[in-house]
């Protein structure tokens, strides 16, 4: 279809879009991997969807290919399937518009990338070129135009125009997700994407998804305030719940549906349609509400759309922990790792802290969190009651365990009550390795994610760009591998890390000052941040083989193999000898170390110290 057609035929109609078609798939067929897939392998299931909304009145249906881009289905090992699933899918769209009664707009769907909160992205190129895949076997196919929906991001809506841009002329309808609070994400109200959007010769732009219909409504209404611009919008049936292993909409009536597509088309809104939940019902409904209508503009809306005076985001200040103050004042840090306990009992915690403490020489104490991924104390909850007895601590936390939601609700809980000022964001060892092998983690975010999200929090703002009551000032610690297998992996990852926000380091254990000198000529000569040494008194030469062949990330040069072997019996005292030399060395290098009670007796670091 030309742009000047399509948009011609909104100057004279409001056109009805189609509903859910995920939902309605899963009630004919089940749960699946990917919806997507069904076009291969349960055509006529999607057939009867469109055929469905057709019957109620759709004059715009969309090809069930919302996540068919090679980026989503690569993780499903179906990277390859991406024409073939595009193909199909237009094509069983084509087959039920030639079997229904009259002529229906075919509108190819293309998602997001499913990007996320992943900390690492692709190149920009990279992500024009997944989009630009899919929408080839679109159009190639017959789609009439393309619609771009749930888009979470501006920016990588933006790449997917350009992506289709760059061959196509057929007509774009663009729409993002907004929040209950009537903001996308960063904070951006809809007025400020629409700003963004109009440049791109896009013939529509609106909102779908994750709300339902009188949230959405003040958000059309600002959209259609905007200046020559039209508008679409496809509200979800409501706020989902899980029921089992499903994901339920509210039974919002049909009438519901036609009361707001009236008030949106009173306000403007070009395009009406559903998206979560909604079935042909909800479709049927809202055609009849709105066939005799023509399109308005300008009504005054009744909910006030003038964008939001942003809130300034709070100013970068500098960490107050005392940790980081003492770095900045060039005093040597030292630290000493525990493991929080098994059950519920601190005691045994307390009373070794206090011993380590009481010797004058150590100014913090570093928790680990679910090492080897085996049920402890929560890290966060340990290191509050830790810091209410005056001791400083740098508490682990790994992104396996919780989602973007759960981890920013702990920081700022440990914040403002546990009184934690440290964060180690590290990704986490994996659940195979622990207790509990037939878990997954959640792994939303890595720990270059994390640091991001500690950032954000410190500058008084969550992930979403949602504006806090106020700022933490959490010193970000990160974690670094000097001996890695892949150094060049390794110290791409590190500097994203400091660019992500990180203040210091602390190294995997090391047993040769070489192996740090070398990752920093790796690094150009000099590290950018402090960095804390990890130092592991060896016990015995049987336990030196056993962590230098099977714990990851660490190596044990073989002369010191070599010495522990042929000390026999005083491979101990040649262990913490090791250790002694290799903190002193630290003490003329480095900002601080970190020392690894041997079997948890944490009274033996004493003897290091």
């Amino acid at each position: 279809m030309k742009i000047q057609d399509f948009n011609e035929r909104l100057k004279h109609s409001i056109l009805i879009a189609d509903g859910a078609m995920g939902s309605l798939l899963h009630e004919a067929v089940g749960a699946q991997r990917c919806f997507d897939e069904l076009n291969s392998t349960e055509p006529e299931a999607v057939f009867r969807v469109h055929q469905a909304y057709i019957a109620a009145g759709a004059q715009i249906i969309e090809t069930n290919t919302f996540g068919a881009n090679r980026f989503k289905l690569a993780h499903l090992g179906l990277g390859d399937e991406v024409q073939r699933f595009n193909s199909r899918g237009v094509k069983i769209a084509r087959e039920a518009r030639e079997a229904g009664a009259r002529e229906v707009l075919i509108a190819g769907s293309m998602g997001p990338l499913g990007l996320g909160v992943q900390a690492r992205h692709p190149e920009p190129q990279e992500i024009v070129s997944y989009f630009l895949e899919q929408a080839q076997a679109l159009e190639e196919r017959g789609v009439d135009l393309f619609i771009l929906e749930t888009f979470t991001y501006i920016e990588e809506i933006l790449l997917a125009i350009d992506a289709i841009r760059s061959f196509s002329g057929l007509p774009i309808i663009a729409q993002l997700t907004y929040s209950e609070e009537g903001t996308a994400y960063g904070d951006l109200r809809p007025r400020e994407a629409a700003a963004q959007l109009k440049n791109k010769n896009v013939q529509v732009i609106g909102a779908n998804c994750s709300i339902g219909p009188q949230v959405l409504l003040p958000i059309l209404q600002e959209l259609t305030s905007v200046e020559d611009l039209r508008v679409s919008g496809m509200p979800n049936a409501g706020f989902p719940k899980r029921e089992g292993d499903r994901i339920v909409y509210p039974k919002s009536s049909p009438e519901y549906f036609a009361l707001f597509a009236r008030e949106a088309a009173a306000s403007g809104v070009r395009i009406l349609g559903g998206c979560c939940g909604t079935t042909p019902a909800h479709i049927h409904a809202m055609a009849e509400a709105v066939k005799s209508l023509r399109p308005m503009k300008g009504a005054t809306p009744s909910v006030s759309v003038e964008a939001a005076q942003r809130p300034a985001p709070a100013p970068e200040r500098a960490p107050e922990s005392k940790l980081w103050r003492n770095i900045q004042a060039k005093k040597f840090q030292v630290s000493v790792e525990i493991d929080p306990p098994k059950g519920i009992a601190l005691d045994r915690v307390y009373e070794q802290v206090e011993k380590i403490m009481a010797s004058g020489k150590v100014d913090a104490i570093d928790i680990n969190s679910g090492a080897m991924a085996r049920v402890g104390m929560d890290a966060l909850v340990v290191a509050g009651a830790l810091e209410a007895r005056g001791v400083e601590t740098i508490p682990h936390l790994t992104t396996r365990d919780q989602n973007i939601i759960g981890l920013q609700a702990a920081l700022l809980g440990a914040w403002t009550v546990g009184g934690v000022r440290n964060i180690l964001g590290i990704t986490g060892d994996p659940p195979s390795v622990g207790d509990y092998p037939e878990t997954s983690g959640v792994y939303e975010v890595d720990s270059v994610g994390l640091v991001k999200v500690l950032h954000r929090l410190n500058q008084g703002t969550d992930w979403s760009g949602k504006t806090l009551g106020g700022a933490t000032n959490f010193t970000i610690g990160v974690a670094v591998n000097p001996v890695a297998d892949n150094l060049d992996d390794e110290i791409a990852r590190f500097q994203a890390k400091i660019e992500a926000g990180a203040h210091f380091a602390m190294t995997q254990p090391l047993f040769d000052p070489e192996h740090w000198l070398d990752f920093v000529k790796q690094l150009g000569g000099k590290c950018p941040i402090p960095v804390l040494i990890g130092i592991w008194p060896l016990n015995s030469y049987k336990q030196a083989l056993r962590l230098n062949n099977e714990v990851p990330g660490i190596v044990i040069p073989k002369p010191l193999l070599d010495s522990l072997e042929a000390a026999g019996t005083a491979a101990r005292e040649r262990g913490f000898e090791v250790a002694r030399e290799m903190l002193a060395w630290s003490r003329t290098e480095l900002a601080g170390a970190y020392l690894i009670p041997p079997f948890k007796r944490y009274e033996e670091i004493l003897e290091i110290l």
